[in-house]
């Protein structure tokens, strides 16, 4: 399996270059060659089968030679083997045809949680073979960061920099992040947006001479294999629900498009999907590109799903390719309009799988109240934004709609308090959380004040300095 940039000026890599690189040199995305196929038979073969197992089947063609089946899967088990819930991703019905698929029994109560700790043990396996340090350098709207930091606590080779939206994620979300005592976490609040992050994190990945020194890694969902982790879910839930003989439909809680370019790509290798819904909060661009085709970047607006609050979706950039013929030119045309205009426009009435629809604060605390009163479920409030636009956009109700619960209520507990008068408690390993002491440096929206601080601060930087 070899990767191409989305941005066609960056050499192919197979899958441990892609992992080890995260951004390509150009700027662009790393994506499949070619995108590899489920048959019907091998769909019905994944039927009753682990979760850990059905990931190794359905993913080991995107790793090539990098890591045998038997290796994967033991991998996969390991990490799959320390999520509180036996199923890792169960399905939970909420009504006739509607379940939810929590997705947040992992160690940091998040999505995130599904592909970052494997991402940890396949980047620490592939700097140990090669003999070299790393130094993780990412951006989060609040669960991607404590996922990373989790992962990589710890770990001798890696150094990790974690960028967070000053005051504008979770106290819960912070303190997971800033808590972590290991030397090699650093947490860094930006006084700016998630956007603002995201911005300075390609700005420092696209100087080559800081990405050799401090051998930049990505973790972030421009990372193609977190990404490709996510794929599995999508598959296991479909096939519990019938696939390949049904098709399933998903609504899915939308800020970054890495989480539902998943189930994009699980359609593209052969799963029946009827429709893949963006759901987004009040930060609605991608809402806005399904419902009139316009990519159009609006105010970042602060919201009780702060996971969301994003205007730049990074990984929108893959899909793009995609619809424009992965044609790398047209991709470097629009994204630079993008960059000078902040928008540009396809045409929307090529796309029959995404649609998109926008959640208010108020339909958001409305949706954890009826969800709660009418089936005793407790939803955090991205979770509900999802169940909101899956009842607003349901389409055959012949077809199972699965929205993804990405967060435990617990990580956003004020919200859901305040909507349902229902207080979620922590899992007993995050007791004590809020008063533990926190480590975290503020630094202003500004790239060269970043990188110096990455560069006095990484132990690849300060051994730099002292040759």
């Amino acid at each position: 399996m070899r990767y191409v940039s989305t941005r066609g000026q960056a050499r192919a890599l197979d899958f441990e270059g892609v992992l080890l690189a995260g951004l390509a040199t150009d700027g662009g995305l790393y994506v499949p060659a070619r995108w590899p196929l489920l048959s019907r038979r091998a769909i019905k073969g994944l039927r009753g089968r682990p979760y850990a197992e059905l990931a190794a089947t359905v993913l080991q063609p995107y790793l090539g030679k990098h890591l045998s089946a038997d290796a994967f899967h033991a991998i996969l088990a390991e990490t799959y083997a320390g999520f509180d819930h036996p199923a890792v991703a169960p399905l939970v019905q909420l009504g006739p045809n509607d379940w939810v698929m929590e997705l947040f029994h992992g160690p940091t109560l998040a999505f995130k949680d599904m592909a970052m700790q494997v991402l940890g043990r396949l980047l620490d396996q592939a700097l140990a073979r090669r003999g070299r340090r790393a130094t993780i350098l990412g951006a989060t709207s609040g669960d991607t960061g404590a996922a990373a930091v989790d992962a990589f606590r710890g770990r001798e080779a890696i150094d990790v920099f974690m960028l967070h939206p000053e005051g504008r994620i979770s106290p819960v979300q912070r303190r997971q992040m800033t808590t972590v005592a290991d030397a090699n976490i650093h947490n860094i609040a930006i006084q700016g947006t998630f956007d603002d992050c995201q911005a300075l994190v390609k700005t420092l990945f696209q100087e080559p001479d800081l990405r050799r020194d401090l051998s930049l890694a990505a973790v972030n969902s421009i990372n193609w294999a977190r990404v490709m982790l996510q794929i599995a879910y999508y598959v296991h839930a479909a096939v519990a629900l019938g696939a390949p003989d049904r098709t399933v439909s998903f609504s899915v809680p939308t800020g970054n498009f890495g989480d539902i370019y998943a189930g994009y790509a699980a359609a593209r290798m052969g799963l029946p999907i009827q429709a893949l819904i963006a759901a987004t909060n009040r930060n609605d661009i991608l809402a806005r590109f399904f419902q009139n085709g316009e990519y159009a970047r609006g105010e970042v607006m602060p919201t009780i799903s702060p996971s969301m609050d994003i205007q730049v979706a990074s990984n929108f950039e893959r899909y793009v390719y995609d619809r424009v013929g992965r044609a790398p030119d047209r991709v470097r045309e629009l994204m630079a309009a993008f960059g000078a205009a902040g928008s540009f426009v396809l045409p929307s009435n090529q796309e029959t799988l995404f649609t998109g629809f926008q959640v208010g604060e108020d339909e958001t605390r409305a949706e954890i109240a009826r969800t709660r009163a009418e089936t005793g479920w407790l939803a955090d409030p991205h979770t509900a934004v999802g169940l909101a636009a899956a009842r607003a956009r349901r389409g055959d109700p012949a077809v199972p709609m699965v929205t993804l619960s990405t967060a435990h209520p617990a990580k956003f507990a004020e919200a859901v308090t305040q909507a349902c008068g229902v207080r979620p408690e922590l899992p007993a390993r995050y007791m004590g959380l809020m008063d533990r002491p926190e480590r975290c440096v503020t630094l202003p929206n500004d790239a060269a004040v970043l990188r110096d601080h990455l560069l006095s601060q990484s132990r690849l930087g300060r051994a730099r300095k002292a040759a």
